[in-house]
């Protein structure tokens, strides 16, 4: 079993969830990765902001993960955390969202981070460069817990953007997803 190490520390996940539908479109697998520094009042997953909570991101993981992708009823991966962009996660992501696009290219990457599409493109590491030109969808901006709305889709609070991040980084400033009508009207 071999981990990732990074600066000294092996890089971890706190938990993976198979067929989630909370966290993007359709059945999904959701990877929530260890470790946050920016700690946003309220936020949902408070127990991942250690860098060591859960368990060593090994390659018998990774490949795991990937082969949960494999059946036609699951969309794709979503990663969340703790913090993806971190620069400890972001080392190990960058080449394993590579990986999944490369094993999966049908199949939809979402991110979600705390950081705002200004900080990541405006401060952005290479890995976080890589990871950009990888996903499909970024959820980006800190949780506020006094913009928080139960009615929201695919985000907890109403600063934070569901980005088209290709059609983003085409035009070179910020593309909003846009979900099926009927979600994004609120009625039914």
């Amino acid at each position: 079993m071999r981990a990732f190490h990074v600066w000294e520390t092996v890089v971890n996940y706190a938990s993976i969830k198979y067929c989630d539908i909370a966290n993007g479109t359709g059945v999904r697998t959701s990877l929530f990765v260890s470790g946050c520094r920016l700690r946003c009042k309220g936020c949902f997953n408070n127990g991942a902001w250690s860098f060591l909570a859960g368990e060593p991101f090994t390659t018998e993981v990774e490949d795991k993960v990937i082969e949960s992708l494999a059946p036609a009823y699951v969309d794709g991966l979503t990663v969340l955390g703790g913090e993806p962009t971190e620069p400890e996660n972001a080392q190990v992501l960058a080449p394993f969202l590579e990986r999944v696009r490369a094993v999966h290219p049908h199949k939809s990457i979402w991110l979600y981070s705390g950081y705002t599409w200004e900080d990541l493109t405006g401060r952005a590491s290479e890995d976080v460069r890589r990871i950009l030109r990888t996903i499909d969808v970024l959820v980006d901006g800190p949780f506020v817990q006094e913009l928080y709305d139960i009615t929201l889709r695919f985000k907890g609070s109403s600063n934070q953007r569901i980005i088209d991040v290709p059609t983003s980084l085409a035009a070179h400033e910020v593309v909003l997803w846009h979900d099926d009508p009927l979600f994004e009207t609120h009625t039914m």
